[in-house]
């Protein structure tokens, strides 16, 4: 049986976070939503609300909002980790981005922290096509992006927070990194191929240069820090070296990946793509 913990789980409402808490409490545990809108409140911008959200926690889920790989990042999870062992808190679990150089300098101030930790390092989601930023151009039924030639190994958000929940729960796993991808990669005109069938709908493919990606973020007036992570990620993970495929899902849950095709198909029979808000998948 598998003890009981108290655990904070920050972006508790995001992509992985969401889907950690609701695994952590079907097994029992008690979760602490890590988010402004909760109580107590945890603002990654206000280090004031930090300790109030670890008081009596004995493990959290560390998600960075927007990603590791900001300005400011560090300094952020340096004084984190700081209040968590002044806190009591015994482990933690980081999800980092694949590829990402900056992202590693975060993991190294964890794992030097003196907390029991394990590094889930996950390649680019199924759902940020069904949950974040290319949503919309997927309902617009028209997808331009640069960097078609990169082939990305995508991860499901249900086997990142599968993985998550195994690392919080058993020590087993402490002092490991984990680097998550899908079973096959993907380049985007693939990926827009494989939803315009799931969905029988026309949905077109335009592959542009970067100069063009960028003027058009700021025709849409998107702040500058967004388009300094869009353009970081998309320079510095989308290269060939980070389209390596691992077994590390299967090695730490048993079972193979979820696949790109299963995720779209079961996106498309939800309705999301027909711009219908539907319960998480």
């Amino acid at each position: 049986m598998t003890k009981k913990q108290n655990i904070l789980v920050l972006g508790g409402k995001g992509k992985t976070g969401s889907r950690v808490a609701g695994r952590l409490l079907a097994k029992g545990q008690a979760v602490r939503i890590g988010s402004r809108s909760e109580t107590p409140s945890f603002d990654w911008e206000d280090s004031a609300t930090w300790a109030g959200a670890l008081e009596g926690m004995d493990s959290v889920y560390i998600t960075f909002q927007p990603d590791l790989a900001v300005p400011g990042a560090r300094e952020a999870i340096k004084g984190f980790t700081l209040r968590a062992v002044k806190s009591g808190v015994q482990k933690v679990v980081l999800l980092s981005g694949k590829g990402e150089k900056e992202a590693e300098k975060c993991e190294e101030i964890v794992k030097n922290s003196g907390l029991e930790w394990t590094i889930v390092r996950a390649s680019w989601f199924n759902q940020n096509f069904s949950e974040s930023f290319f949503l919309d151009p997927i309902l617009a039924g028209h997808v331009a992006l640069p960097k078609n030639e990169a082939k990305v190994p995508y991860v499901d958000a249900n086997d990142i927070a599968d993985v998550v929940v195994e690392a919080l729960l058993n020590e087993e796993h402490n002092g490991k990194t984990y680097e998550l991808t899908g079973p096959r990669t993907l380049t985007f005109s693939d990926v827009v191929k494989e939803i315009s069938t799931a969905t029988e709908k026309d949905i077109q493919f335009t592959s542009i240069s970067m100069e063009e990606y960028n003027a058009m973020m700021k025709e849409f007036q998107l702040p500058a820090g967004y388009l300094w992570l869009i353009n970081y990620l998309f320079e510095e993970v989308l290269v060939e070296s980070n389209s390596v495929i691992t077994n590390d899902i299967e090695k730490v849950l048993g079972r193979k990946p979820i696949d790109f095709s299963r995720y779209a198909n079961k996106v498309a029979q939800s309705g999301v793509w027909d711009g219908i808000e539907v319960e998480q998948l």
